[in-house]
């Protein structure tokens, strides 16, 4: 189903415990540090803008320093508007206009994108240091005011045009900084073009060195031992360049990996990345790019890297070698392995859901509730099915009652951040949970059909016994304890209390799934194998025949149940994406019928616990009437 992919309370029991701690604490504030208020006369707290160096609220230790909060720090937080930028200062921020650029009123600050009135200013005339850069940007404006290449609207002649622009303005930038290595740093900017470029004339004497680079709002990180390069004699040079008006001529139509154009955009400036003087594209370790979105990213919005590839057809953009390290409402972090052109694309993801599957879905999952609870009460009251394999199926049936529960009243409660956090937590670990248990229920089953052949059944049951809690609870508690630690802010998103998909951690979830899936299908079919070999060797006793067909029977059906259907959804691609979509929301939805129809229902020995509970009731009724009935003749003839 189209619904979330899914803290437990260990984050908000962690917070609660701190707190208390900090309330219990006997302690005075007579001496708060630098940039901290007494409160109550009991704790001290860091003022706004600033951070207690243990990461407490409030504290009372004499030595706790309270630090500056750098808000412009990646990943970014702060967005102040088009053509401006984030200041740090102590004890908080204000936004900056960009170097060429005023506000109307023409003062140097302002507070947030709202008061963000930045113009560009008449740009002044170059030094000497930057004439021959200023070139390097007047160059790029003849290509765009001349070359009527792009203006055609042909494809491949524009793919090829910015090929040409592109490869063209990196090797006069480089050349430009090699002719005056003396310069260290060179920059230069105008309406549409802004270069730096940085001069390296000695070895990295220190291992870890980055250089940084900066245009407009974007930036590049790149290592020293990528830039040095040592067969080369003499400086070398590295080039970053910003256009600010180029992604509008090689926008998301030029992303050929992109199945539906439409619902794709250019969010980003084009940056270049070079070094030379021999164009050195590879890279022992990445390049780290953050970009400044053209606009704020919406929470529907995935954010894709991409780079600018040079093809017989000219050129388009791809995502080979490009991969998302962050993205947040205002800036964008990529990762490549090779220098190239870069950008940030947007990918709707808000597709309108299918109403007809909304109602399957949750039709399914209020039937499965009322199975699940019937199965649960069946494996807890009827005494002749408890054993091993019962109680696998009862844990199972608990975690998935919960977790549909928790599902259909509290998915959408995105109101309060924490409350849908620890939703979002829970429904990780209760579905985690259901899977891990599938996984016992495999493991069970083909244990059983191993000792057809191994006479040693007490084995499996003590096996079970010490395994089973602890793997079936405790796993799928030190995954999301492990995933809330890392990146608890991941827990919620703001249409859904489920896991963010961004920076990859859905895998928290689909991970585990997708091992559990993959292990219980070798389970199957080594079941399914020895049940072959068992029924081909077996002679004519009925009553293991039986057995062993019941035994091939169940495993058949618990292929749906132990969560080998969830493949369907790898499944929903191509043509047959509607139909996979359907197949896969009815058969998961109702999951806990299949639990109760397979476990319950087909039992014999449950069909007969059923049978005697409904006989038992109408002859106590009967022995009752009748007994009074006696009493009362008695009664009255005596009279």
């Amino acid at each position: 189903m189209q619904g979330p992919s899914l803290l437990p309370g260990l984050c908000f029991l962690l917070s609660l415990s701190e707190v208390m701690v900090q309330m219990t604490e006997a302690a005075t504030c007579r001496s708060c540090p630098q940039h901290a208020l007494c409160v109550n006369s009991t704790h001290c707290t860091c003022n706004s803008g600033y951070t207690a160096a243990s990461g407490r609220k409030f504290f009372t230790f004499p030595l706790e320093t309270c630090n500056d909060i750098d808000e412009c720090k990646p990943p970014i937080s702060i967005y102040c508007g088009s053509n401006a930028a984030c200041q740090n200062v102590e004890g908080g921020f204000h936004c900056r206009c960009n170097p060429g650029y005023e506000l109307l009123s023409g003062d140097t600050r302002f507070e947030n994108s709202n008061q963000n009135t930045c113009r560009e200013t008449t740009s002044s005339k170059p030094t000497k240091d930057t004439e021959e850069l200023q070139h390097v940007v007047e160059k790029f404006e003849s290509f765009l005011t001349n070359d009527t290449a792009w203006e055609t609207g042909e494809k491949r002649k524009v793919a090829t045009w910015a090929t040409t622009v592109l490869q063209t303005i990196e090797s006069s930038a480089l050349e430009t900084a090699l002719k005056a290595p003396d310069q260290e740093s060179q920059k230069i900017h105008n309406s549409t073009v802004a270069i730096e470029t940085l001069v390296v004339t000695n070895n990295c004497s220190e291992g870890g060195k980055v250089f940084s680079l900066n245009t407009y709002m974007n930036s590049m990180d790149i290592h020293c031992n990528d830039v040095v390069q040592e067969n080369m004699p003499g400086p070398t040079a590295i080039a970053f360049i910003s256009y600010s008006s180029l992604g509008n001529i090689i926008n998301a139509t030029f992303f050929e990996e992109a199945k539906d154009k439409d619902r794709v955009y250019l969010n980003s400036q084009v940056v270049s990345a070079a070094i030379g003087p021999e164009r050195n594209t590879s890279l022992s370790k990445s390049v780290i790019l953050n970009f400044q979105h053209v606009k704020m990213k919406l929470s529907s919005e995935m954010a894709v890297c991409v780079y600018w590839k040079s093809t017989k057809e000219g050129g388009q953009w791809s995502s080979d070698g490009c991969f998302l390290v962050q993205a947040n409402q205002s800036h964008t972090i990529c990762r490549s392995t090779h220098l190239s052109s870069f950008a940030v694309l947007m990918a709707l993801t808000n597709q309108e859901e299918d109403p007809v599957l909304v109602v399957i879905t949750y039709v399914g999952l209020v039937l499965s509730l009322l199975c699940l609870l019937l199965a649960a009460l069946t494996f807890l009251l009827c005494k002749a099915i408890q054993n091993i394999s019962t109680l696998l199926h009862l844990q199972l049936s608990v975690c998935l009652f919960l977790a549909h529960l928790l599902f259909l009243t509290a998915i959408n409660q995105t109101k309060i951040k924490v409350l849908c956090a620890i939703i979002a937590g829970a429904l990780h670990y209760l579905y985690l949970a259901s899977f891990t248990w599938m996984l016992l229920e495999g493991l069970h089953l083909f244990l059983t059909a191993r000792n057809l052949t191994v006479v040693n059944y007490s084995s499996v049951n003590r096996f079970m016994k010490r395994l089973m809690f602890p793997v079936g609870y405790g796993v799928p508690a030190l995954i999301v304890a492990i995933s809330a630690a890392t990146r608890p802010y991941l827990y919620g998103t703001p249409t859904r209390c489920w896991l963010d998909l961004n920076q990859g951690f859905i895998w928290s979830f689909l991970g585990p799934v997708c091992v559990i899936i993959c292990v219980n299908l070798v389970f199957f079919l080594l079941t399914l194998w020895i049940l072959k070999r068992k029924l081909s060797s077996l002679n004519s006793e009925v009553s293991t025949i039986h057995n062993v067909r019941m035994l091939t029977f169940k495993a058949t059906a618990q292929l749906f149940i132990l969560g080998c259907t969830w493949c369907l959804g790898l499944l929903q691609v191509g043509p047959a994406a509607h139909v996979m979509a359907y197949l896969f929301t009815i058969i998961n939805s109702l999951q806990g019928i299949f639990i109760f129809l397979v476990y319950c229902l087909l039992s014999q020995q449950v069909r007969k616990w059923f049978r005697e509970i409904m006989t038992s009731k109408p002859e106590s009724e009967t022995y009752t009437l009748s007994t009074k009935f006696g009493t009362n003749s008695r009664s009255s003839e005596m009279n």
